[in-house]
């Protein structure tokens, strides 16, 4: 997922000292950034009941009942909540997941993920 030019290696001009014609090349290392980390978020609506989301939550997101009941309340009380901070690949998994649950049980329940501001 680079997105820029891999840094070619500097070639040293061949070696006329010993007349083999032989090549001295340097490495040059690479800094990679860690990835762009994304948040899950669950918007609240006025139809998905409260069970619902704390299901959820600990289905996919592996809250136990005292961390979901309170993200759940979160949600309720703010108008949202974040359920996890992933890499952008998992995020858009876990927001795939909750919504088939949510139109599956029949719930309007909405969730997105957002860059996470650093």
């Amino acid at each position: 997922m680079a997105t820029n030019k891999p840094i070619q290696p500097i070639v040293a001009p061949p070696s006329t000292g010993d007349g083999d014609g032989s090549v001295v090349m340097e490495r040059m290392t690479q800094r990679v950034k860690p990835p762009s980390m994304y948040q899950v978020v669950m918007l609240n609506d006025d139809y998905t009941p409260m069970e619902f989301v704390v299901v959820v939550l600990q289905e996919f997101f592996s809250k136990d009942l005292e961390a979901a009941t309170q993200i759940m309340l979160k949600i309720h009380l703010d108008g949202r909540g974040v359920c996890g901070v992933y890499s952008k690949d998992i995020a858009a998994t876990k927001v795939d997941q909750v919504m088939e649950a949510a139109h599956k049980a029949g719930h309007p329940l909405q969730c997105l993920s957002e860059p996470v501001d650093l």
